[in-house]
């Protein structure tokens, strides 16, 4: 493949859109920078200069994939202040694993980069979105506590999706079983500690 002259700030962009279209072309394990390099069409050693191991790369697409999962989310509703609506946004996490298995996978199964700056800016923006949505549809609730039980639970749906453990035959079939569990942690809880009181 012939060399290719990138000016400044076109290279760490080309090696980015490579990395992901490895990574939906053949998952993590073919991700590497000298694969990287030869997708993109540069020298082996070009990638280094922005990205200094294959956790760097790794972070870097990681980051890119939470900037668009908090669009997804935002999208899905951009002031969600009810179960419903925190009904509709797990939906939207969900799919996105689905429409982006690879690059979902990266973002949370491989290992990366922990002083990467991007990637933690990138995870904080949805982490104050999930914390921020219980606030508003559950004020009187510890927020911290239950907007870490919600991610668990719809990251785990995800993930039951993904490795085919729950239904994915349809979007439909994918958006109410979805639904269903998340709304059956709002309205189960409650009764529950009715009962206990």
């Amino acid at each position: 493949m012939p060399q290719t002259t990138y000016h400044h700030g076109d290279l760490r962009a080309a090696c980015l859109r490579a990395a992901r279209e490895l990574l939906e072309e053949d998952g993590s394990a073919a991700l590497s920078l000298r694969a990287v390099a030869r997708k993109a069409g540069v020298s082996a050693t070009a990638p280094y200069r922005h990205f200094a191991d294959r956790d760097a790369l790794v972070s870097a697409v990681a980051a890119e994939g939470y900037r668009e999962l908090a669009t997804d989310l935002a999208t899905a509703h951009p002031s969600p202040a009810s179960a419903d609506d925190l009904a509709a946004v797990a939906v939207a996490y969900v799919r996105f694993a689905l429409d982006h298995p690879a690059l979902f996978r990266a973002m949370f199964a491989e290992p990366c980069d922990p002083t990467s700056e991007e990637r933690v800016a990138a995870t904080a923006v949805i982490s104050e979105y999930v914390r921020n949505t219980v606030r508003r549809a559950f004020p009187d609730a510890d927020s911290d506590a239950l907007s870490t039980t919600v991610w668990a639970l719809v990251h785990g749906l995800a993930f039951l999706h993904l490795d085919g453990k729950l239904d994915a035959s349809t979007p439909e079939t994918v958006d109410h079983q979805v639904h269903a569990a998340v709304t059956a942690l709002f309205t189960t809880a409650p009764a529950m500690q009715a009962r206990t009181a």
